[in-house]
Formats: structure tokens, sequence, C-alpha cells
């Protein structure tokens, strides 16, 4: 695929040291409030590094070569909902290279050992996929282990 490609997504993205999740699933299944609960887990030996919004409820998605980055439309940066007490403003990432999809799921849909990784295509790219339930208690932390992880396949074009 030459040049460059777009696409705006419902989705949220976060992002740890420059490596981004889009956590992906239907309108009201958890996904603001499993970034939001991301955001708030400290640096550990399992977390490299702060954890950034890069866009709650609409990402824009753009393709370069192997490439899949990921940006806030400008409406929407910085922003965040909160059920229950609204939209909010946090640490911003302004882009960073899509690592990683999470698929919010129900648990029994969950493999307990995916082996080779599931993939989802975007952008002609094949994306490794993390199946999460978004309100188990270590959902977040899943999350940021799979971001981090150095067994993550990387991106490839879809075949």
């Amino acid at each position: 695929m030459d040049g460059a490609v777009d696409r705006r997504v419902h989705a949220t993205a976060i992002a740890v040291g420059g490596r981004g999740v889009l956590i992906r699933g239907p309108s009201g299944s958890g996904k603001s409030d499993l970034a939001f609960r991301c955001l708030g887990i400290a640096t550990s030996q399992l977390v490299t590094g702060p954890v950034r919004l890069i866009s709650d409820d609409q990402v824009l998605l753009k393709r370069e070569g192997l490439t899949l980055s990921a940006t806030a439309p400008a409406t929407l940066f910085g922003k965040i909902e909160v059920r229950g007490v609204g939209i909010i403003e946090v640490d911003t990432e302004k882009q960073a290279e899509i690592a990683l999809i999470c698929d919010i799921t129900r648990r029994k849909d969950i493999e307990r050992y995916p082996d080779p990784w599931p993939v989802a295509q975007v952008l002609g790219l094949s994306v490794p996929v993390l199946r999460i339930c978004p309100y188990d208690a270590s959902a977040p932390l899943k999350v940021l282990v799979a971001l981090s992880s150095r067994y993550l396949p990387p991106l490839k074009a879809a075949v």
C-alpha cells in the first residue's frame, strides 16, 4: 500500500512510552472506563512509564508503511468521559504508534493462552488483539502488561 491512509474510528486509545493500544467495543461497553482506570496505574516493574490518553470516543488512525498511528480529533483532545462525573481533562499523548488492539468481550470468550496472538485487520495491517472483560479488577493491568510485552508480535501487512 503506497502513501498514507486515514480513518476515524469509534474507540478509545491510550499510550505508554509512545506505544498505543486501541480499545474497541460497542457504545456503553466500558472503553472509557477501562482507559480511565489505566490512566490511574503508576509506573512499576509491570508498567514501564506513565499512561497517557490519546483520545476518547473517537480516534484518528493513520497508516504509513507498516506503522499505524493514533491521534485525537481537535475537539476531543485531552478529554475523557467519566460516567457519573462528566467530561474531565487529563494528560494526553498527542500521537502514538498502535501496537495492540483491545477488544471488549465476555469473559467466556477469552482464551487462556492465546498462541498465536489473534489479529485484526486495520487499514491493511494485521494488529495483535487482546480480548478483555473491561470490568475485571485486573483488566487495566492486563492491557498495560500486554502493551509492553516483548512477546507481542509486530504489525505486518495483512495477507
